[in-house]
């Protein structure tokens, strides 16, 4: 039964950031840009949040409350994603610059930056907070697997993305603005002769994206990663992306397909404390390509079955029709 409860806390805690990020990207594509910068959104946002955290510790701020530095981390990190996604909706929108070179090139850009900054603020290549923010909540009963996965040891952040996930998918599918920015994925000469500004949807589609993108990237740092911001995330910006063409840009399928790969990426750090794995005795390296082999197998099985937006990709041209 511990077993169980740690596998079914540990794919929580993974889930919750890939969930975030590859609903970021379908904001994104959702509009018609193509977001391949994920990786690099998240690699900035979460830095610039630890930037802040580290200060707030060094002058003592929020010293009684870490919860509440926590979220205004959160907060921050999210910023700090959708400033930089502006440089890829600026060359997507502005410029009418190749999409997919767009978001390699802030891919690229976003370590180096981290990188350098990392090497004139603390002279080392990476930035550790310390200590680490608390759980939100921990039981001081035992509880069922079912209720330690939402009231025993959890983040203050899981319980926020899954709110932020729940309020947003609504938003897209429900809200008349949601509506424009996906009509402007899939048609946007349709949209444009009825008023709809494509650029504008298009600008706060790839913003959303990259608050979401910087949000989870800083989650997953600050509960996964043990509190260290480094030129890379392990690859979660892209398992993000998988994740949401895997849902086929749709939050529910996103939200399945995070589950699934949560529990997947959880296997191997935690294989060593998992009776049934530890009897096993597979190096963890076996465990950590296992997401990832999947994710080739599952692209190629739904390869014909893709729902992306039909203009994603396409630079609008008001005068083609």
């Amino acid at each position: 039964m511990d077993n169980l409860i740690l596998v079914l806390q540990s794919t929580f805690v993974y889930a919750v950031p890939l969930m975030i990020v590859a609903l970021g990207g379908c904001f994104s594509e959702r509009s018609g840009i193509i977001n391949l910068a994920l990786e690099g959104e998240m690699i900035f946002g979460s830095f610039i949040g630890a930037l802040f955290v580290s200060a707030f510790q060094k002058n003592g701020t929020f010293a009684d409350n870490q919860q509440l530095m926590f979220i205004i981390a959160l907060l921050i990190s999210g910023i700090a994603g959708a400033l930089f996604s502006l440089l890829l909706s600026f060359a997507s929108i502005k410029l009418k610059a190749d999409q997919t070179i767009a978001g390699t090139a802030l891919n690229m850009l976003a370590p180096g930056i981290l990188l350098t900054l990392c090497l004139v603020i603390a002279n080392q290549e990476k930035l550790v907070m310390n200590p680490m923010p608390k759980y939100g909540i921990v039981s001081s009963q035992p509880l069922s697997p079912l209720l330690s996965l939402f009231f025993d040891k959890v983040y203050i952040s899981s319980y926020i993305g899954i709110v932020l996930f729940i309020l947003l998918s609504l938003w897209l599918y429900k809200s008349k603005v949601g509506t424009h920015m996906r009509a402007c994925g899939e048609h946007p000469q349709a949209a444009d002769s009825v008023g709809i500004n494509v650029a504008k949807m298009r600008y706060l589609g790839t913003t959303i994206s990259g608050f979401l993108a910087g949000f989870g990237g800083y989650a997953y740092i600050a509960t996964v990663a043990a509190g260290t911001a480094e030129s890379s995330v392990g690859g979660m910006g892209f398992l993000a992306l998988a994740i949401m063409i895997f849902g086929n840009w749709n939050p529910i399928g996103i939200f399945f397909g995070s589950l699934l790969f949560g529990l997947l990426s959880c296997i191997g750090p935690i294989s060593g404390s998992v009776s049934f794995l530890a009897e096993l005795n597979i190096p963890i390296y076996v465990y950590n390509i296992i997401p990832y082999v999947i994710v080739i197998i599952v692209l190629i099985i739904s390869r014909n079955k893709s729902g992306c937006p039909k203009a994603e990709g396409i630079p609008y041209d008001k005068g083609q029709r």
